[in-house]
């Protein structure tokens, strides 16, 4: 193995819109409605894909007018959505530096709040920019295509790369490119996910 490749949301950083919303309703039942039925995954992976916020919050107000306070409050409190690292990863992560393995990222995040993350957590620059995002390439996992321009854009061959995410689907696809892959789980141990791969780091 030669290189490791992080997922960020859900393997470094915990984003959630729970995180605003839960306050802002006060409402569990009603938060949930909104999350699954208004500003729904789906809605915000387009602007991960790289549709603009604007766009994606007039085009959600259009189709659900009696939730444009809500719908509006979402993208202008993304922020708070944002809570914070997952402490043991990015431990996991500053171990990895000075070893063998080249880091990269691969990232479905929006073009626009992306470089908030990059400018609030120093451990982005541990990745010499080498980080392919979703937003800014107008492609999103589990889209094959978004592999192979990490791929072509820094040379890397899937055979000898280790693909670490949260996403099921994300995983599913990079096994079938040939990545060797870490499912990271709420109970999981990247550490030694990693360390059972064989690979060699401080400890």
């Amino acid at each position: 193995m030669k290189n490791v490749i992080f997922d960020f949301g859900g393997v470094v950083m915990d984003w959630n819109p729970r995180y605003f919303f839960r306050d802002y309703f006060n409402d569990d039942e009603k938060m949930e409605y909104f999350l699954k039925n208004i500003a729904t995954d789906e809605w915000n992976a387009e602007q991960d894909r790289g549709r603009s916020l604007a766009e994606g919050t007039e085009i959600l107000v259009a189709e659900f007018p009696d939730w444009e306070q809500e719908i509006r409050a979402y993208y202008d409190n993304w922020t708070t959505m944002l809570k914070s690292d997952i402490p043991e990863n990015v431990e996991v992560l500053r171990k990895l530096v000075g070893s063998k393995y080249e880091l990269f990222g691969l990232t479905n995040w929006s073009a626009e709040t992306f470089p908030y993350a990059l400018e609030n957590y120093d451990f982005f620059e541990i990745f010499e920019g080498k980080i392919v995002v979703s937003g800014v390439e107008k492609l999103i996992k589990p889209d094959p295509k978004i592999w192979v321009v990490l791929m072509e854009r820094y040379g890397l061959k899937a055979e000898e790369s280790v693909f670490i995410d949260d996403n099921p689907k994300n995983i599913h696809v990079a096994k079938l490119l040939g990545f060797t892959t870490i499912h990271v789980t709420e109970n999981g141990n990247l550490e030694n996910d990693l360390r059972n791969l064989g690979l060699e780091y401080a400890m």
